[in-house]
């Protein structure tokens, strides 16, 4: 085994894929694919599955991931402190749902790092897909939410995956419509008050299950429903259609504008929002001080002062 081949496994786990991870090292196809069928005949594991739909980690693909990246880091750290190399790239992937404070932790972490290079990846995506990230390590860290309903079912598959959640806040539902929406000046209001308006929500592909949705109260029925894939056109919806959707209620002006704003929903529910990374492999630096930027945003944003404290 050599550096280099446990640089090659990291690479095929950032990409996904065999034949992408090859094209961003300029190597061939068939070079990278001796080099792992090597790693895995030295010891005796099988570190990838291999399907017709792509490559999936194995349950010791996972463990030796987590052993490789500790070898490169400190090989990192050892080659800054003695040869006297620039510090290596920071690297940062996280896969979340919807969230202002999310997108706002992650603009702080960048300014705070101030590293002259870095490469972090900011998703947002399907509840299932920010689960598989975390699982299959394209990202370190996942922003999802539990209820009551989804509670018991995504649990499951985090702990089958080896994944843990981390408490941030718990939220009571609002939702979100037009400056110029005829509930707009209402404090609160109830289901009902809503019967007329579309429903926005973040459409969830193949996994569309009730339990993955990103709105709470995913099973009420709704005369008008419109799934969307981004935030920029949910809010113009919101605003052209007098649409509406149902959040955890923080708004973050610098980043949506002032046209959309915030109405409590009258329910017993509650939304728990937190963070999920994998049990089995350490945060890395630039992980960690992005979970205490979270910790931050929720903070500065009222959410955890309004809700549970962290």
């Amino acid at each position: 085994m050599t550096l280099q081949q446990l640089k090659y496994i990291i690479k095929i786990v950032e990409c996904g894929s065999i034949t992408e991870a090859a094209k961003q090292l300029f190597i061939s196809q068939p070079s990278l694919s001796s080099a792992l069928k090597e790693i895995e005949k030295e010891y005796g594991i099988e570190i990838f599955y291999r399907t017709s739909k792509g490559i999936s980690l194995s349950e010791d693909g996972r463990e030796f991931l987590s052993y490789a990246r500790q070898i490169i880091e400190q090989t990192q750290l050892m080659e800054q402190r003695y040869s006297h190399r620039k510090p290596a790239k920071r690297l940062c992937s996280v896969s979340t749902q919807h969230y202002s404070f999310a997108v706002t932790a992650f603009v702080k972490l960048i300014e705070e790092l101030n590293a002259g290079e870095y490469e972090f990846t900011l998703r947002e995506t399907r509840t299932y897909d920010i689960i598989d990230d975390v699982t299959n390590f394209r990202s370190e860290i996942g922003i999802i939410y539990l209820s009551n309903f989804n509670e018991k079912v995504l649990k499951k598959l985090l702990k089958e995956n080896h994944l843990k959640f981390e408490k941030l806040f718990e939220a009571q539902p609002h939702i979100f419509i037009s400056s110029r929406h005829p509930l707009s000046k209402r404090k609160s209001v109830i289901i009902e008050d809503l019967e007329d308006y579309p429903f926005l929500a973040f459409e969830q592909g193949s996994y569309n299950s009730f339990y993955f949705s990103e709105e709470i109260l995913s099973t009420v029925p709704h005369r008008k429903t419109i799934h969307v894939s981004d935030r920029a056109t949910l809010f113009n919806l919101l605003i052209g259609l007098n649409g509406y959707t149902v959040c955890t209620g923080e708004l973050n002006s610098a980043l949506n504008g002032e046209n959309i704003v915030s109405v409590k929903l009258d329910t017993d529910e509650t939304m728990k929002v937190g963070w999920i990374c994998n049990n089995k492999v350490p945060l890395s630096s630039a992980g960690e001080k992005y979970v205490a930027m979270l910790e931050r945003s929720v903070r500065e944003s009222g959410l955890a002062a309004q809700n549970m404290p962290l």
